[in-house]
């Protein structure tokens, strides 16, 4: 084994990912399947058509406890966290002082001075420490990610699923609400959250408990079309329902303004870390925009790859790009001169020196049926 790997980490699940024939990779300091038996695009379609499993407890999870705690994740969140109720979740990100964005996070108000920050695995250290040392005077603060399991169970049977295995009361649970639940007779809180643009859960454990849970919902959803699904696959998901990617479409070069994230940011709260930026931002107008465009000639955008406009000039780079299995396109997203952002603008991307047509669209490129 290299240096390298020998300092990667193992999730609970890892020996179930090897026992299931996962193709393992490093991954945010973890090993990790990047797919499975079925490979990205069966994966994919599994999980539009059926459900899949995501392993995804390398993310970090923090808990804030104790008087404090609701007014210090309001100044951390550009989202109104403030305004939450009990039992729901906000979808928001935490931006530094110069207004760009530290990471996306999801919070959990678990109770009135009590909560749940997850953030995304490659920042868990520098979420950790940032989150950790504004707590100090105010409340209670614990990085409890190494102790804790988080399974994402998406797709249009997820529901159902669960149901067999003591879950019939979630498909009661509002968009971005939680509850604590039993499944396969192990304790859990289950959220009506996920990164995949289907309808499902994120489901918190112990470690201990973890395979048991997911052997039980592999199990229970074996008829339906129920796999494990790795990384390939929860990528092209996520970009079909154009949802961002730390490290590819956003970070501490760019704000969620001009990430199309504006709607998480709430200019009208009395204060968070990075309004006033944000505000002068917005006041100035945006330079660019992240765009969403289909590649209409021949070619696949891949991060990094240049974006020209139609004189063949540099413009922007491809953030995301990937063949959208459900689509049928190859699709992709970028940063671009905001005046070149409108929908139906032309451009080229250069695909390691061939040129590929390609033009702005609607994003997300894909919702979700109504069923």
């Amino acid at each position: 084994m290299t240096e390298r790997q020998e300092t990667l980490k193992r999730t609970p699940l890892y020996d179930l990912h090897v026992r299931d024939g996962g193709r393992i990779v490093p991954f945010a300091g973890y090993e990790m399947p990047v797919q499975y038996k079925l490979g990205v695009v069966g994966e994919h379609h599994a999980v539009r058509n059926a459900a899949g499993l995501f392993d995804v407890s390398h993310m970090g999870e923090l808990t804030l406890e104790g008087p404090g705690a609701t007014q210090l994740v309001d100044r951390i969140v550009t989202g109104d966290a403030a305004k939450l109720e009990d039992g729901r979740a906000l979808y928001t990100c935490a931006c530094n002082e110069g207004g760009t964005i530290l990471d996306d996070l999801i919070v959990y108000r678990r109770g009135r001075e009590r909560w749940l920050i997850v953030c995304n695995a490659s920042n868990r250290d520098k979420i950790a420490a940032h989150v950790g040392a504004l707590t100090k005077g105010v409340c209670s603060f614990e990085d409890i990610s190494d102790a804790t399991a988080l399974i994402a169970f998406q797709g249009p049977k997820a529901l159902a699923v669960a149901a067999k295995v003591g879950g019939a009361d979630l498909a009661s649970l509002p968009s971005f609400a939680f509850r604590e639940a039993t499944l396969a007779g192990v304790a859990c809180t289950a959220a009506r959250t996920g990164y995949t643009g289907e309808d499902g859960l994120e489901i918190f454990c112990a470690n201990a408990d973890a395979a048991r849970l997911w052997d039980a919902l592999l199990t229970a959803g074996k008829e339906e079309g129920v796999a494990p699904i790795g990384l390939g696959a929860r990528d092209t998901l996520r970009l079909e329902a154009r949802l961002s990617l730390y490290g590819n479409d956003i970070d501490e070069t760019t704000n969620p303004l001009e990430a199309g994230l504006g709607w998480i940011v709430k200019l009208d709260k009395p204060d968070f870390i990075g309004k006033s930026a944000l505000v002068a931002a917005k006041e100035k107008g945006l330079s660019r925009r992240l765009v969403g465009f289909e590649v209409t000639g021949r070619g696949i955008a891949r991060h990094g790859y240049p974006l020209l406009d139609s004189s063949g000039a540099v413009i922007g780079t491809c953030t995301s790009g990937s063949p959208g299995p459900t689509v049928g396109k190859n699709i992709g997203l970028g940063y671009v001169p905001s005046s070149l952002a409108a929908i139906g603008t032309e451009l080229v991307v250069d695909c390691r020196g061939r040129k590929a047509e390609a033009v702005v669209v609607k994003t997300p490129f894909y919702k979700r049926p109504a069923r």
